[in-house]
């Protein structure tokens, strides 16, 4: 069935209605919408109205109290480590990080896909994929852990709570701000909805693989326990962060599921800076260029290309981190 609006066709399926430009007006969001169509065959118009409950969608300009992140991310702040840039108990650090990565049993921590289909990888190359998320979001957390099985690289926005950039750009972008949030350049897809993101993925650039159920559902325990076991880090935007984007381009070889890496990516997040995210997990074709880069096959490894810095050791990332993109005094 196919319809007529004032600037796109759209086609309703038996949940869905879809764009002939490939987006997709999902079926599960927290915003309740209305909306006419006009019939082309027969000049009749249709009401649409749209409602859902998906814990991932946040209106713009209304606060949603009830729903569980919501709920959360005041909670964790009073449990958290507090000022991000401050001495840290790295032990117990590293074991919330390593029970969280447990707690995603093997998600996210290596390469699914056939690695001798392009051996000679060039980090120069042109990325198509943005993702725009934040670290502690476990929707987002799913797209990530597709991304690393997929071995895709991405430019990665963070878009933590008190964004002063990435949100409205996707406000702009996408028309709400709802996370996590991606763009396929290649194809011209922009899409919201983690489970609809990760089925795209796998259809894109799966070679004919389904993605795991771990990837599409999640329980309270295997979705919300990293970002409880955490504290709420990767969640909110640190109040002394830079205001200003970085002047050259940051590049970060990871996987998901690494415990080190994790916490990098935690502070990326809460200084709101984008970066490169290269996939290395277990069988990845990027393994060369991240032996050449660092000699080593560990993760995470973190370049700054504008200012020449680059080190493997995630204590000494934080540092740098905190001190060249924040005004800590460390």
């Amino acid at each position: 069935m196919s319809f007529h609006c004032s600037n796109s066709n759209y086609v309703v399926t038996h949940n869905s209605l879809y764009c002939t430009n490939n987006s997709r007006i999902p079926n599960s969001s927290t915003l309740k919408f209305k909306f006419k169509l006009k019939c082309a065959t027969n000049n009749r118009f249709i009401k649409i109205v749209a409602k859902s409950s998906n814990s991932d969608s946040q209106q713009p300009t209304i606060t949603t109290p009830t729903s569980f992140l919501s709920f959360l991310c005041p909670l964790l702040k009073l449990f958290s480590g507090g000022d991000p840039s401050g001495q840290r108990n790295f032990a117990l650090e590293l074991a919330t990080s390593s029970l969280a990565s447990i707690s995603r049993f093997a998600w996210g921590r290596k390469s699914v896909v056939d690695s001798a289909l392009n051996k000679d990888m060039d980090s120069n190359l042109p990325i198509s994929l943005q993702l725009f998320e934040f670290e502690a979001c476990p929707f987002c957390r799913r797209v990530r852990e597709a991304m690393t099985e997929l071995d895709l690289s991405v430019e990665v926005y963070p878009c933590p709570k008190g964004s002063v950039r990435h949100r409205e750009l996707v406000r702009k972008t996408g028309g709400r701000e709802q996370f996590p949030f991606l763009i396929d350049q290649n194809s011209g897809v922009s899409m919201y909805e983690s489970s609809d993101i990760v089925k795209y993925l796998f259809e894109q650039y799966g070679e004919g693989r389904s993605p795991s159920l771990g990837l599409l559902e999640s329980t309270i325990f295997t979705g919300w326990m990293p970002t409880i076991l955490r504290a709420g880090r990767g969640m909110t935007l640190w109040e002394r962060s830079s205001l200003d984007p970085p002047p050259g381009k940051l590049e970060l070889f990871s996987y998901e599921n690494n415990p080190n890496a994790r916490i990098v990516r935690e502070a990326l997040c809460e200084l709101e800076l984008p970066y490169i995210l290269q996939n290395v997990g277990e069988g990845s074709r990027r393994m060369k260029l991240l032996l050449d880069a660092s000699g080593s096959k560990e993760v995470p490894y973190f370049v700054d290309h504008k200012t020449g810095f680059q080190s493997g050791d995630y204590k000494m990332i934080l540092s740098y981190l905190f001190t060249t993109y924040s005004s800590a005094i460390l």
